[in-house]
């Protein structure tokens, strides 16, 4: 059992990153599920999908290169944390590399990237940032 479940799938995706592999495979929840969703909106991977396997599910997550073979995710920090939870409010969500990454944030609404909760005007816990 992992203390951190979302902070586990970002270390896969970064090792996989670093390893070039092509696909990583994650345990499957509904928080994991959504933030794929937002890194897939915001060109960060290249793909997911779900595998049944009876248990809880294999979340596999094609990752994503550039025309040279390099890796389009530099860096994938977890921000909130088991001992220090990070909530914000719409007009202090943190703008990660001045607009050009992305925090991604869950809501009541589900998981969203900063600039659709800058549209809907709702705060929450700060997941992750990704540039």
């Amino acid at each position: 059992m992992w203390s951190d479940p979302i902070a586990d799938m970002l270390t896969r995706i970064r090792n996989g990153c670093r390893a070039n592999m092509k696909m990583v495979k994650i345990p499957c929840s509904n928080e994991k599920k959504g933030l794929a969703t937002v890194l897939l909106d915001e060109g960060y991977i290249r793909g997911f999908d779900v595998v049944e396997d009876g248990k809880q599910g294999i979340l596999r997550v094609d990752l994503k290169y550039g025309p040279q073979g390099e890796a389009v995710i530099v860096s994938l920090k977890r921000e909130s944390r088991g001992g220090r939870r990070l909530y914000s409010k719409c007009a202090d969500l943190p703008e990660p590399l001045d607009g050009l990454g992305v925090a991604v944030i869950s809501t009541s609404q589900g998981i969203l990237s900063d600039r659709e909760c800058r549209k809907r005007n709702i705060g929450g816990e700060i997941l992750c940032s990704v540039y």
